[in-house]
Parts: C-alpha cells; sequence; structure tokens
C-alpha cells in the first residue's frame, strides 16, 4: 500500500475529478500484428473509438473519490510484474458513504419503469461491445489470461446486460383466486433494495456483470466491491455506466482490503442482499456475519468438478472438452475440470490423447500473440499447485507431462497431467486452480458416480458418452448443480448458474437469477362487495 504522495508522484493525475492514469492500449507488451491475427476469430482491431481509460479511483454517488487516507493499491501484471496501475485503499467512511449513495438512489431507480431502465442496460452493453478491445486487454493485463479468453469474457459479460434488459420486463407477479366474494388477491415483485456484491480476482468483468445486470433490471441500486488483486476491469464498469447514462449512486464500485470494506457492506443495515462468489470459506464467514441484519444472500462458492468419459465416448469430443475445461484460464475456475475419471478400457488411450495436447500448448503473457495458457496469479497459487503434486507422486502416481513451473519462469506453470493417482490424494479433494489434469481410472458407472458425489462440493459435472440414456440418469444421479453432457461450456445468460451443498446457493442467468434481486409482496383488497 503506497500513500497519496506516492500515488501522485507515479504520475496519477491529481486536480479536479480527473480520475485516469492512462489508457488501456499503453502496454509492455507488444500488441498483436494484423499478420499474426488475420486467421484469429477472436482478434479484436484497436481504434481511438475503441480505447478506454484507465481508471484510478473507485465510483462513488456518480463521482470519482480518493481514499481518505490518500492510500493506494498497487495492480500488478501476474505475467511480468509489472504496475498496470493503483486504485485507493478505501476506509470504513467511504465505504458507508457508498452505501448512502447507494440508497438515497434507490427510490428514483426503482420507480423508473422496466424499459427505462432495460435502456440504460443497453447502451451499457453496446459501450462494452464498442470498447472490447480496450477492455479485454485491461483484463488480461491485471488478470493475465490469454487475449482471446478476455474477448470472450468481455462479450458473456455484455450478454448478461443485454439478457436481463429484457428480462426485467418480465419480473411478473400473480392474480390469486380470490377466496371471498368481497376482495381481492394479488402478488407483485418489487426490488429487494441496496445489493452489496464480492466479486473474484479470476473472471473479474464478467463475474461482475452477471450480478450487476439482474439488480439493476429487477430496479435495485448496487454497490461492488471487486478483489483487490483484480479491481480495474470492475472500476471501468462505472466509466462505462456513466457514459450509458446511468443515475448517479445506482452503481457504485469500491476498492479496499476486503477486513474493512467487505465489514461494512455486510454490516450495514441499509443492504438488504448481499451476493458473494468466492471460496467456500469466505462464504460461510460472510453468511455468518449477514445474520444480524437477517440480508438476503446469494453464494457461488468453491467446486470440485468431476469430469467423467465413458468407454463409449467420442475420445476426440471428450479431449476437446478437458482440455476445454481444465486449461482454461490456466486451471482458474470454479467449474474446472478437478478430477477426470476415465472408464479402464480406455483410460490409457485417453491419457496419451490428454497428454500430448497439453504438451503442445503455448505457455505465454495473455497479449503475446497464439499464448494458450497463462500465468497463475500469484505466488501462493504456484506453491499450491506444486504442493498438490508433490502429494500426488509420493502416493504412487505418475507424471505424464509436465509437472514443473514453466522455463520462462514468473508464475507460469506448465500444463500438467497425471496419471494412475490413487483415490486418497490431496489433488483429488482440493480444488486445484492451476493447469492440473489428474486422471482417475474407474471400472462400472455405479463407482464412478459413487466417486464423484464423494465431496462437500456440488458446483459442476461432465460426462462424456454417446449412450443419451445413461448420460441423462447419470446426470439425474450426480449432486451438482450444473450437469453438462457431451458440452464443456455451461454459462451462459440464458441457464441459471450456480450449485448446491458445500457450493453455495442461488443462481446467476435465466429468468431465475432476477428472482433473488425481488421481494414478494401479498396484496388484498377488501370491501369489493
Amino acid at each position: 500500500m503506497t500513500t497519496g504522495a506516492d500515488t501522485r508522484a507515479s504520475g496519477v493525475a491529481d486536480e479536479g475529478n480527473t480520475m485516469f492514469r492512462t489508457t488501456v492500449s499503453e502496454t509492455t507488451v507488444s500488441k498483436t500484428t494484423d499478420s499474426e491475427t488475420a486467421d484469429s476469430e477472436t482478434a479484436v482491431s484497436e481504434t481511438a473509438a475503441s480505447v478506454l481509460p484507465v481508471p484510478d479511483r473507485c465510483y462513488v454517488g456518480g463521482k470519482w473519490i480518493e481514499a481518505d487516507s490518500g492510500d493506494t493499491i498497487a495492480v500488478l501484471d501476474p505475467g511480468n510484474g509489472e504496475l498496470v496501475g493503483t486504485v485507493p485503499a478505501l476506509g470504513r467512511s467511504e465505504t458507508r458513504r457508498a452505501v448512502e449513495a447507494a440508497a438515497s438512489a434507490l427510490d428514483d431507480w426503482r420507480n423508473t419503469t422496466a424499459a427505462g431502465r432495460a435502456a440504460v442496460l443497453m447502451r451499457m452493453h453496446d459501450l462494452m461491445l464498442d470498447h472490447t478491445d480496450s477492455l479485454a486487454r485491461l483484463l488480461t493485463r491485471e488478470q493475465g489470461k490469454p487475449l482471446a479468453e478476455a474477448v470472450a469474457e468481455i462479450r458473456s459479460g455484455a450478454g448478461f446486460l443485454e439478457f436481463y434488459a429484457e428480462e426485467g420486463k418480465r419480473t411478473y407477479g400473480d392474480v390469486i383466486p380470490t377466496d371471498r366474494t368481497d376482495r381481492r388477491i394479488v402478488v407483485i415483485r418489487q426490488p429487494v433494495g441496496v445489493v452489496a456484491a464480492i466479486t473474484p480476482w479470476n473472471f473479474p468483468s464478467s463475474m461482475i456483470l452477471r450480478k450487476i445486470a439482474p439488480a439493476l433490471a429487477a430496479g435495485c441500486t448496487i454497490v461492488v466491491k471487486p478483489a483487490e488483486l483484480t479491481p480495474l476491469s470492475a472500476l471501468i464498469l462505472g466509466y462505462v455506466a456513466d457514459l450509458a447514462g446511468l443515475p448517479p449512486g445506482v452503481l457504485n464500485v469500491v476498492t479496499g482490503e476486503p477486513d474493512v470494506v467487505g465489514e461494512v457492506l455486510v454490516a450495514s443495515d441499509l443492504v438488504r442482499k448481499l451476493t458473494f462468489t468466492g471460496s467456500t470459506e469466505t462464504g460461510r464467514h460472510l453468511i455468518r456475519e449477514s445474520a444480524d441484519t437477517l440480508k438476503r444472500v446469494s453464494m457461488e462458492l468453491g467446486g470440485n468438478a468431476p469430469f467423467i468419459v465413458l468407454d463409449d465416448a467420442d475420445l476426440d469430443l471428450a479431449v476437446d472438452g478437458a482440455v476445454a475445461t481444465k486449461f482454461r484460464n490456466a486451471g482458474q475456475t470454479c467449474i474446472s475440470a478437478n478430477r477426470i475419471y476415465v472408464q479402464s478400457g480406455i483410460y490409457e488411450q485417453f491419457v496419451d490423447r490428454l497428454a500430448a495436447r497439453a504438451a503442445q500448448m503455448k505457455v505465454g503473457h495473455g497479449l503475446a500473440p497464439a499464448t494458450e495458457v497463462g500465468p497463475l496469479i500469484g505466488d501462493e497459487a504456484i506453491a499450491k499447485v506444486e504442493s498438490l503434486l508433490a502429494d500426488a507422486v509420493g502416493s504412487g502416481a505418475r507424471v505424464v507431462t509436465g509437472g514443473s513451473r514453466h522455463p520462462q519462469g514468473g508464475l507460469y506453470f506448465e500444463p500438467t497431467v497425471v496419471a494412475d493417482l490413487a483415490d486418497t490424494t490431496s489433488l483429488g479433494s482440493t480444488e486445484i486452480f492451476g493447469p492440473v489434469a489428474p486422471v482417475y481410472r474407474f471400472d462400472t458407472v455405479d463407482e464412478v458416480v459413487r466417486l464423484a458425489n464423494a465431496t462437500e462440493h456440488g458446483l459442476a459435472a461432465y460426462i462424456y458418452t454417446e449412450n443419451y440414456r445413461r448420460g441423462w440418469l447419470m446426470a439425474e444421479a450426480l449432486e451438482y448443480g450444473m450437469v453438462g453432457v457431451n458440452e464443456a461450456a455451461l454459462a451462459t445468460a440464458v441457464a441459471p448458474f450456480g450449485g448446491i451443498k458445500a457450493s453455495g446457493f442461488g443462481r446467476e442467468g435465466s429468468r431465475h437469477g432476477i428472482v433473488d434481486y425481488t421481494e414478494l409482496k401479498y396484496i388484498c383488497v377488501g370491501g369489493m362487495s
């Protein structure tokens, strides 16, 4: 953490309400040339219109503010350790002002028609698509994922704005047949009120928009607290909202230490709902802390996803799915394939194919051409992966490919495939959050369903089989909130994303996602005879 004087010395403007240090396109990593991106479906052209400034202040009540103390938090590029920017380390008083701003804006926003709210959300959607390249480059620099994945994340987040712009017009109530002739019974849905959203570092844009979009569409106002490792993608959404004409105070973005900012959000009587994505341990803590104010809570927590390949599976499709869900974002996703179960008859063949694919993957900085696997987020992440691998190898597991830090050093780790694992290794019971694919052998369907369910988590699971009857029955038997059958891409605005058991409760996406941001009100009108 640095002082305000340190921040000013580093070149941040300190006059009036200037809130930006530089532009997203000013990076130390060379941009991909036209020839390098000509054949890429995810290539995005850089134009003057697509360049957005990098925010270095918090967005509160429609204004850009610094911390009262002047303290800041440095945001580093995990791919090279360079400074991307700084953000304020807000204290309790500034966080309370953000909550108060959201509370002050609530009446006007919830009384705006659903169509009026939808128009603002659609302007935000259009702005995000117009500025996809700048937003994606900023995301890659602070989080590390390959640019192609960052582009997909920006487009996915924009998709939630579009979906809920329309879904907000369909938060229907009920007209209930009366039990007496002299009265009428109606049920309406109203916004729950001020929402606090605490979000993780692995998807710093889309995870926020999954919460912002339904909250705003329902008529709520919101205070967002992003992860301190990746706050810039959240702050820049304040800039997008401002350009789109969102009224002051409807969206507020605050940065700072979790035990300071988070404590205020959880304790505030003005906050009526808390939505959180992160670890199960933190989720449990937030639920306990929210009990005194009886907040409504939504929790999208940790996962331990089984990826099951039956002996009749299309192997090419199964390997493609395993690569996609295991190595995306360097394995740092909550629905990543954490335990890959392959039936005995095809086990060696699958392991060989998966290892061959993993060995060919290009590891590098997210902005470097053709990068498929970027860095891990920090030193603790690297140490965790190394510890889990050491435990597995010590128990007799075989490293088929990878298994070490990548030769280019830093936070890069080789895409790794591990075979012949014992069920008792910590790889099978821990959310790995790294590019390590442990492959287990099984014999029968009953056996693999039992193994897959033998965890406290229940977020996502995957099944690969050409027998769709068997796949359907297995999907019903697996204790998970989401199951992909011959499909690895589960996240979409049109379907409910979320888990069961220790993976949390509540859903993001689909019509179910907006319900959590509304309250039911029963109105009984008498004297009708």
